[in-house]
């Protein structure tokens, strides 16, 4: 079954981008990553750490809008730039986080971010209905960042400070995914994944020495090592199923758009738990016969925001 969304937003994928290697990659490489003018503020996390987030805060608005990114990506990744410019222009205040470790400086504690790492999520939302109290509040969160937010939604059920969430191309099944990206022509994503992660592990045992040692070759061994035992997982397997997005859907209470292509070749559509999403009055979704991981290369271009943000516009 397909809903009327997949109507209502059919992706006009460009004729030349025939398949979701392309896509991912030609978005990624040809993607805006002109910052608009923000402010870079430091929010206090409570195990005296800190977050760095871009706020471009405009005081006529009646919503704020906050963006979370991918694995190893910022807020200067073009599909958080690209987005931000358009609700930006739409009136919208806005807030993009950095991850721990992802912004302009190393975070403070041993620990990095994850894919479930929902206690952050928290911090940002709270602080944001302390300093804006009179605007409503949005969330779209892409790859990694996506999953955190299902699972962000799905924890706090109708507490959640989120009027409105969309989440891209999330990673529902976070074994099958990592599984994925260490067989074949996937690896060229997981090298540059490995690259930056081994980077900052070596930077940070700098200052905590005690930190785990990374001697394997893929990401599942990389989280094995390093993400489960830091962030306090029994191993790999534990981490994957504690945190994977499907397991939380059901208990989403928040308005929330799901937006993936059956082409996602990071995070396979098998994953994505249509039936769980069906079963739920506040889940919708859009899938796309082409397109990639993140990347949607339409003709005319700018689908996957027009999407977005006129999905937020209908809610807020």
């Amino acid at each position: 079954m397909q809903t009327t969304l997949d109507n209502l937003f059919s992706f006009p994928s460009t004729v030349w981008a025939c398949n979701g290697h392309i896509h991912t990659i030609a978005r990624s490489l040809l993607g805006d990553t002109t910052i608009p003018r923000v402010e870079r503020v430091e929010i206090t996390t409570p195990d005296d750490d800190f977050l760095e987030i871009d706020c471009a805060i405009n005081k006529e608005s009646n919503s704020i809008i906050v963006l979370f990114h991918g694995l190893e990506g910022s807020s200067r990744r073009y599909y958080i730039v690209e987005l931000m410019k358009e609700l930006i222009e739409e009136q919208h205040s806005v807030v993009a986080v950095n991850f721990r470790s992802c912004g302009h400086k190393m975070n403070r504690r041993p620990r990095f971010y994850h894919s479930g790492e929902t206690d952050d999520y928290k911090t940002v939302f709270s602080w944001l209905q302390k300093r804006y109290p009179d605007k409503q509040i949005g969330a779209v969160g892409f790859s990694l960042g996506g999953n955190a937010l299902v699972k962000s939604l799905g924890e706090m059920g109708n507490s959640h400070p989120a009027d409105v969430a969309v989440a891209v191309s999330v990673p529902y099944d976070l074994r099958l995914g990592s599984l994925l990206l260490s067989k074949g022509f996937h690896r060229i994503y997981e090298y540059r994944f490995l690259q930056t992660l081994q980077k900052k592990l070596a930077t940070k045992r700098t200052a905590y020495p005690d930190l785990p040692e990374f001697n394997g070759a893929t990401l599942y061994d990389f989280d094995d090592q390093v993400t489960a035992p830091v962030h306090g997982f029994n191993d790999a397997d534990d981490y994957y199923k504690r945190c994977s997005g499907r397991r939380f859907i059901h208990d989403i209470q928040t308005p929330t758009l799901l937006i993936h292509s059956r082409e996602d070749p990071l995070c396979p559509i098998e994953a994505m738990p249509i039936d769980k999403i069906n079963d739920n009055g506040f889940t919708d979704y859009i899938i796309t016969d082409r397109g990639g991981h993140v990347g949607f290369w339409s003709n005319p271009r700018g689908w996957l925001n027009y999407a977005i943000r006129t999905f937020i516009s209908r809610k807020t």
